[in-house]
């Protein structure tokens, strides 16, 4: 059942119009709680919030376009039930962002509570990355271009 007022509702774009203006690859998390998931996503992360109410929040981080529901708003979805029962999330998927300073992540992480699973450093594939945990256990690695690579200009 869908927890946003009408006066919620009318803040942000008719969800058709939103769905057009999206780019062809977008991620959705499904997050126990929004309130709760959108301050790691502008605070850690450095998100641009476009819209936010308590079942869904439009966010863009760095150049990805990234979409939160809460659970409540699947209701009715195969997928309702083993979220309603409050198994781990996201093990096995890790998102990977090319273009947010690694070590800043980490100290907003740090500053906010959040989990950093793996602090900043340099890796042998020429990123220097960092990997947190949002509030669901959602993983972010996320970085820059290291040394060389960097200094050319390479991806």
């Amino acid at each position: 059942m869908k927890k946003r007022t009408d006066a919620q509702r009318s803040t942000f774009i008719p969800g058709d119009v939103y769905g057009q203006l999206l780019p062809g690859f977008t991620v959705n998390l499904l997050v126990r709680n929004v309130e709760v998931a959108v301050p790691f996503y502008r605070d850690v992360l450095s998100a641009t919030v476009h819209y936010a109410d308590p079942d869904f929040a439009a966010v863009r981080v760095a150049n990805l376009e990234l979409m939160l529901h809460a659970d409540h708003t699947y209701e009715g979805h195969p997928w309702y039930g083993p979220l309603h029962e409050g198994g781990r999330r996201g093990l096995g998927a890790e998102m990977r962002l090319l273009g947010l300073d690694p070590d800043g992540v980490e100290e907003r992480a740090r500053a906010a509570g959040a989990v950093v699973l793996r602090p900043a450093a340099t890796k042998a594939h020429g990123w220097r990355e960092v990997m947190v945990e949002d509030s669901d256990g959602y993983v972010w690695a996320v970085g820059v271009l290291s040394g060389e690579l960097a200094a050319r200009g390479e991806s």
